[in-house]
């Protein structure tokens, strides 16, 4: 069988900036901290025994399953983000634990290509008897894109080989003639995976799977009622219905972003990646539907997904409460996904702006700023002593924590930081920029290899230079002139050009040659937002952002009581270098007030116009960046407006 990568994509290195930051992070802390979580190695952390799953399934350890049904898939993210850590940089301690998952796995596997610990340890004769609840193919899934993206990096065929097998073992269980051909998982997540394979190893059977799984979802929706769990608990209730698997309808007959969250996103991606192949006008129809559904009626600011805690899912349209929000890492994990899928359908600038505004605010405040502790749930509201306190805020931690007994999120985050350098580039027979990542891409347009350099100082300013390395070319680069600007200059080898700009993009044409600079400087002023009038929870209020990054109000800074700030949005604003908050840069000061405490007076009273309002500065941060300094304090990133008279 041929194996093959695709020629458009281009080969990039974060070299600098906000981001260097990040991926180094997760080089040196976060891959070497989750290795030793997977092995149970860190004091006082829930347990993970994901490891140890594998090595009694393959005969070299005796015991029992700990964990969830699905904890296979936290070693296979694990696993494609060490990958990702080894495509930038050599690393021979990292390489051999690599390798060794990379041996489990293969030892786990059956002689039909079959893999999961769970299964072979608790459950062999229940194989494929529970594809609501089973994690089958989620956990199948999550191991074929590791092994792709191992195969990628490494360009040797052990681990794809491998998965291989076990997709083929799909192939005859759930493809044509299959006795499970009428029947899909309960977590979409496979038909990501088999995308992937299909493009890495040309074989298209893979790629007509996934949309096998796509096409079929939805239309036995008896197939999601009344099932025990295998592996767990679920209480019978409303809210795990057929609609929580996003499996009520068939896929183009679904008009609102429904269910868990999570699952949700994927299915969603793996919709847009079906309609990029095929063309088919239908399915980019309901994709544009629930695109609005989601970002205009079921999206906080932050970017997170999923307002209700039972079920990690949507609930109706403007219900986007901040304190009792679930918004699951994962879930804007996912969001990214589909978002970068639906710019690839079609590069309009608002998918790309969408990316933005997840990726610095929804995704990074689930990881703490040393890479070794987590948020699974990431609210815009917190109140420790009343969130302790209450039943409905259970879910709530108000400090990020060591690892989770359901750790999906921290090698998910994993993943996504290691590979953020793909999100930036979009090469076809021309060059689009999609995020300001400081990076440099190799690749080829046409037959001509060229190298190109991107450096910025982005998110704290706005400021970016493009320069070709090396080579030459005639073609097109398309640079994203975010929403949130209003205004913006460009500058040609020094000199001011006015490009056209259409769908986001400003597109600039040129025969370029080695040493030429396009110098892009986007106005970054402090933004006060305001929530669409259905949202109750909203009303009269405003959130801060710049740029792209959201910014909250933290107990630190301001005392306790967050609720009694008062925000002017006419008043001043300023930005100062935050210098004793590691690796942040920016903090924001802006006007407001503050509502004096009534120690001593009765809990109501009547309203006077002499209710005290003290004059102050509040301070600001990044949202992503919250409890880092010192945890387990107020935060919020919702206040009262105030417009003085």
């Amino acid at each position: 069988m041929s194996t093959k990568q695709h020629a458009a994509v281009p080969k990039v290195r974060v070299i600098g900036g906000f981001w260097k930051q990040k991926t180094s992070m997760v080089a040196q802390e976060m891959v070497p901290y989750q290795w030793k979580a997977l092995n149970d190695k860190i004091p006082g952390a829930e347990p993970s025994h994901a490891i140890e799953n594998f090595r009694i399934a393959a005969g070299e350890a005796e015991g029992e399953f700990v964990g969830t049904i699905f904890q296979d898939s936290d070693l296979a993210k694990w696993i494609e983000a060490a990958c990702y850590v080894l495509a930038d940089k050599g690393n021979a301690e990292l390489d051999a634990q690599v390798e060794e998952a990379i041996r489990l796995v293969g030892k786990v596997q059956s002689p039909d290509g079959y893999i999961n610990t769970w299964f072979t340890l608790v459950g062999p004769d229940k194989r494929w008897t529970d594809l609501a609840w089973g994690h089958e193919l989620y956990c199948g899934g999550h191991l074929i894109e590791a092994a792709v993206t191992h195969f990628q990096v490494t360009g040797q065929r052990n681990f794809l080989d491998i998965m291989i097998r076990f997709a083929e073992h799909l192939m005859t269980t759930f493809g044509p003639g299959g006795r499970l051909a009428d029947a899909v998982g309960g977590h979409p997540e496979i038909e990501l995976a088999l995308n992937r394979l299909a493009e890495a190893t040309g074989d298209e059977r893979y790629a007509q799977l996934a949309t096998h799984f796509v096409d079929i979802r939805g239309l036995h929706p008896e197939n999601f009622t009344g099932q025990i769990p295998l592996g767990f608990e679920i209480p019978k209730s409303a809210w795990f219905e057929p609609d929580y698997f996003l499996a009520h309808a068939p896929v183009r007959e679904q008009h609102h972003a429904e269910g868990h969250a999570v699952r949700a996103m994927y299915l969603y991606t793996a919709m847009a990646q079906q309609a990029k192949r095929t063309g088919e006008q239908k399915l980019i129809q309901t994709l544009e539907t629930l695109w609005k559904s989601t970002t205009e009626r079921r999206q906080y600011v932050t970017g997170g997904l999923g307002s209700h805690a039972m079920g990690e899912r949507f609930s109706v349209d403007f219900d986007l409460p901040s304190d009792t929000a679930y918004t699951e890492t994962c879930a804007s994990i996912g969001f990214l996904f589909w978002a970068r899928a639906m710019l690839d359908l079609n590069p309009k600038g608002e998918y790309a702006d969408a990316m933005e505004i997840t990726l610095y605010n929804g995704v990074l405040s689930g990881v703490a700023l040393d890479g070794k502790k987590f948020f699974y749930v990431n609210p815009l509201e917190v109140i420790p002593r009343i969130a302790h306190k209450r039943s409905d805020l259970a879910h709530v931690k108000t400090e990020r924590v060591a690892w989770f007994g359901c750790a999906c999120c921290p090698p998910n985050i994993a993943r996504l930081v290691a590979s953020v350098g793909n999100y930036a580039w979009s090469i076809d027979q021309n060059v689009r920029i999609d995020q300001y990542i400081e990076s440099e891409a190799s690749f080829c347009l046409g037959s001509s290899p060229l190298t190109m350099r991107m450096k910025t100082s982005y998110p704290w300013q706005g400021k970016v230079s493009l320069s070709v390395d090396a080579g030459n070319g005639t073609f097109e680069v398309k640079l994203r002139v975010p929403g949130w600007c209003q205004q913006y200059s460009v500058k040609f080898n020094g000199t001011t050009i006015s490009p056209p700009l259409e769908g986001g993009y400003l597109r600039i044409y040129q025969d370029w040659k080695s040493g030429d600079v396009v110098e892009l400087d986007l106005d970054m002023p402090v933004r006060f937002v305001s929530a669409h009038p259905s949202v109750s929870e909203l009303a009269g209020k405003v959130a801060v952002l710049r740029g792209p990054l959201v910014y909250c109000t933290e107990e630190i800074d301001n005392g306790p009581d967050l609720h009694t700030l008062n925000i002017n949005p006419l008043g001043p604003t300023s930005d100062h270098d935050f210098i004793d908050f590691q690796d942040e840069k920016t903090k924001l000061t802006v006007s407001g007030s503050k509502h004096r405490t009534r120690d001593g007076q009765s809990l109501y009273q009547e309203w006077s116009t002499r209710e005290a309002y003290t004059p102050i500065e509040i301070t600001m941060v990044p949202y992503h960046s919250w409890g880092n300094r010192r945890p387990g304090q107020e935060m919020r990133v919702w206040h009262l407006a105030e417009y003085p008279q």
